[in-house]
């Protein structure tokens, strides 16, 4: 039996009804890199992260953390949005936001020939810093923030398996990524060979090395030293490429070190052998 007009008429607006976006979702789709929270979003404006735009729900409660983001982005001329609260929760992939988020604007990368070309010009010996699947971006900011603090060159990270230079990232490097070129390569075992024709000396940093940081030698070459994650170590194809797998003396009783601290060790140590 065939349904009368009305049951037809309302079936069709129910099923419209059903495919039909809600109006406050429109613009839920992630806009890109986001720092959410009211004192991460302080401290971000307060490093001078590059930022797009800030971003404040509806109605939200202006406290003293939220009138001081204003005021910081105010004195930039950084763009201020009000927007519902369902579409800053899509902005930012959570609901705990407190009602505020910044929008940080993408990392510009430096191309990796590029910065194996200006180290080639350098004059002294070089030292460039990779990460092999440190997926953590406050490792990654902190290993950016040493590698400016020791006299490094630059940092090449994989665009896959790898924490990228987001908000997060940025704001562990306390500034220090606006200072230092950084590399995302698509490649890396790929940018070991280029830098071994660039004239470097390709150094794997694991627990299980074969040689110990006293004994290391090549202090005053162009050094490209690879890291990798705390878990795993390096990836195989990597360390196979390695000309020297170096580790870090330590007790037994501890099994590894943070890889952001055992890579501020390693360039500790080479800077002082260079002042020498």
């Amino acid at each position: 039996m065939r349904p009368g007009k009305k049951r037809r008429e309302s079936m069709a607006k129910t099923s419209q009804e059903r495919t039909r976006r809600p109006e406050g979702r429109r613009e839920t789709r992630p806009t890109g890199d986001a720092v959410a929270g009211r004192n991460p979003v302080v401290e971000a404006l307060r490093a001078k992260i590059p930022a797009k735009e800030l971003v404040i729900a509806e109605r939200v409660e202006i406290d003293e953390r939220v009138s001081e983001a204003i005021r910081l982005a105010k004195n930039i001329g950084l763009p201020i949005k009000e927007v519902p609260r369902g579409v800053l929760d899509g902005m930012t992939g959570t609901t705990i936001h407190q009602g505020i988020a910044l929008v940080i604007k993408p990392f510009q990368y430096t191309p990796f020939e590029q910065l194996l070309e200006k180290t080639s010009a350098k004059g002294s010996a070089a030292l460039l810093i990779g990460l092999d699947g440190v997926t953590d971006p406050h490792n990654l900011g902190a290993i950016v923030r040493s590698a400016a603090a020791f006299g490094a060159d630059g940092v090449a990270i994989p665009e896959r398996r790898n924490a990228a230079m987001t908000g997060s990232a940025w704001k562990s490097s306390a500034g220090a990524a606006a200072r230092l070129p950084i590399s995302q390569v698509t490649n890396l075992v790929r940018s070991l060979e280029d830098a071994k024709k660039a004239g470097y000396f390709v150094v794997g940093l694991a627990a299980d090395g074969d040689e110990n940081l006293p004994q290391f030698s090549l202090s005053n070459e162009n050094v490209y030293l690879i890291v990798g994650s705390e878990g795993k170590g390096l990836s195989r194809l990597v360390r196979e490429k390695c000309d020297l797998v170096l580790s870090i003396p330590m007790s037994s009783e501890v099994e590894s070190l943070n890889a952001s601290v055992a890579t501020a060790i390693v360039m500790n140590w080479i800077a002082t052998d260079r002042a020498k």
